[in-house]
């Protein structure tokens, strides 16, 4: 027997017959001392002879102090243990960061950095010695190419997809009064086009999924005639076709029958009472030009808005193939979303999240350089998200090709939220990603809003006086040799240095060269799969 199986016997066999004595003799005062330890005899004996847990068998009672303690270790190690600098995804002064601006308190750090500026990974900008300031007219990016007739004047820094149903009604809400008050747009997600996504006014970025929730048939199928009604809403001013998704990228979602409120039915347009099923892959196109054929479609059907896609970056030559696509057809889609494998609000499998995808960073330069490649990155915006929290973060992906950038996590820190990680429980703490009536509806949207507008205003100032030190007037100057990373405590590198370019028109004319060259050569305008006589 283990100890405290010896110890549970010795209470149950010798000490409560002396107790139950002493009780006897000295009632009422003795009678709680032995209630106490009958509960323990009580549910000793069930975890001996009935539990199916190992450690409640060979250690009564006890294990459950274990299950206690397991149960608040992400606060207590949040609250009490780790650093400033130490969590993930989000470090306490990175949150603290979010919380300030978003509160429109001083965000100034005193006795210098805590970050060890020599370590490997360290990054850091270029600034200058010959400081000005950006131009008004450089502040926001008109979205929308020659193919488009509504084109969009957007801010550099939105907010990203974030669906109803992962977020409750306030949430949603709050997000959006905040968008109307920024000057913002607000990504819907692909849980369709809520009610409470157009509340509140602010502009919309309506997501088009793989499950065409709010705009398909009975059958799962897209509908045009659905979609053409939505889309003709004045707060939807673009449409974004959501491929894949950094934090489970080629996965698709099942939302479970009794999650399914009569509510959530009729704005995914499913019947309720059964599962909802998220297919991996689009029904409507399973090729690249099949993908331009849609953003074709979705551009006509609304009335000539920007369309463009979202994709998380994995076999190289998939990309390469929509850019082949592009110019053999001339059709271009006004914008592209590149989401990094950093992850995002929705709960993912474990491996999806940490091995699939390319970090946003990389994934971005890759996209822009494919698109110089091909003698299009003019006509094509390029929206990078992922793990935005500072006016750096903004300054990294812009320097490497992004036009703009989209934030979705640090949007819901903005809010109220305290990295408990339980968004996949329907037990948040903060009421935000929950559809939970008590809890979603404590989240006060009046209170809340602002400070989601306060984040995007002081994050952007910040991005704007960054850029201005390092000599610049317009973000769009912002180049890969503007930004470093340490790769040994002796060398920093520049970000070009560190990954290849190509030069304008290198794919068209075939003069790249490298991993460039190798994945263009895989690539085909017809399918997505590769070119097989490439790899032989």
């Amino acid at each position: 027997m283990t100890l405290m199986q010896k110890c549970f016997w010795l209470v149950a066999v010798v000490i409560n017959p002396v107790l139950a004595l002493v009780s006897y003799l000295y009632w009422p005062a003795g009678f709680f001392i032995v209630a106490l330890l009958g509960i323990y005899t009580i549910v000793g004996l069930y975890d001996l002879y009935f539990s199916r847990h190992t450690l409640n068998r060979l250690y009564p009672v006890a294990a459950y102090i274990r299950y206690a303690l397991e149960s608040i270790r992400p606060e207590i190690h949040q609250y009490f243990i780790a650093s400033d600098t130490d969590e993930l995804p989000f470090s306490r002064e990175d949150r603290n960061l979010v919380y300030r601006r978003a509160q429109d308190l001083d965000d100034t750090m005193p006795f210098g950095t805590e970050h060890d500026i020599m370590a490997p990974g360290y990054g850091g900008a270029a600034h200058s010695i010959n400081p000005t300031t950006v131009r008004e007219e450089t502040k926001r990016v008109m979205i929308g190419g020659e193919q488009c007739t509504q084109p969009y004047n957007a801010a550099r820094l939105n907010c990203s997809a974030m669906s109803f149903g992962a977020l409750g009604a306030n949430a949603i809400r709050a997000i959006n009064r905040g968008a109307r008050v920024g000057g913002f747009y607000h990504n819907t997600g692909e849980g369709g086009l809520s009610p409470y996504h157009l509340q509140e006014g602010g502009d919309i970025v309506w997501q088009i999924g793989t499950g065409y929730f709010g705009c398909r048939t009975p059958d799962g199928d897209f509908d045009p005639e659905e979609f053409r009604k939505k889309a003709a809403t004045e707060q939807v001013r673009m449409i974004e076709i959501k491929i894949s998704q950094g934090a489970k990228p080629s996965h698709g979602g099942v939302l479970p029958a009794a999650k399914v409120t009569q509510e959530i039915a009729d704005i995914r347009l499913v019947e309720m009472g059964k599962d909802v099923i998220s297919p991996p892959g689009h029904r409507t196109f399973d090729t690249p030009k099949g993908l331009l054929d849609f953003v074709v479609q979705l551009r006509e059907l609304s009335g000539g808005k920007p369309v463009g896609f979202k994709l998380c970056i994995g076999h190289k030559y998939e990309f390469m193939a929509i850019c082949k696509a592009m110019v053999e057809t001339g059709i271009l889609p006004d914008f592209i979303t590149v989401d990094g494998a950093e992850g995002g609000t929705g709960a993912a499998p474990v491996e999806y999240s940490n091995r699939f995808g390319v970090p946003c960073i990389e994934a971005t330069y890759f996209v822009h350089n494919c698109l110089r490649g091909i003698g299009l990155r003019d006509k094509i915006r390029i929206i990078s998200s992922g793990k935005t929290s500072s006016g750096f973060e903004m300054v990294r992906k812009v320097a490497v090709g992004a036009d703009l950038v989209n934030a979705a996590r640090t949007m819901m820190l903005s809010l109220g939220c305290i990295q408990s990680q339980s968004c996949n429980t329907n037990r948040c703490p903060t009421g935000i990603a929950t559809q939970d009536p008590v809890r979603g509806k404590a989240l006060d949207i009046d209170a809340r809003h602002i400070r989601v507008a306060n984040f995007q205003r002081n994050t952007l100032k910040v991005f704007f006086e960054m850029v201005g030190a390092m000599g610049l007037d317009d973000p769009a100057k912002l180049v890969p040799h503007h930004i470093w990373c340490r790769v040994s405590n002796e060398t920093k590198l520049h970000f070009d240095e560190i990954y290849p370019s190509v030069a304008p028109n290198a794919l068209r004319d075939n003069s790249a060269e490298g991993v460039y060259a190798s994945e263009w050569a895989l690539a085909s305008a017809e399918t997505f799969a590769p070119n097989m006589a490439q790899t032989r």
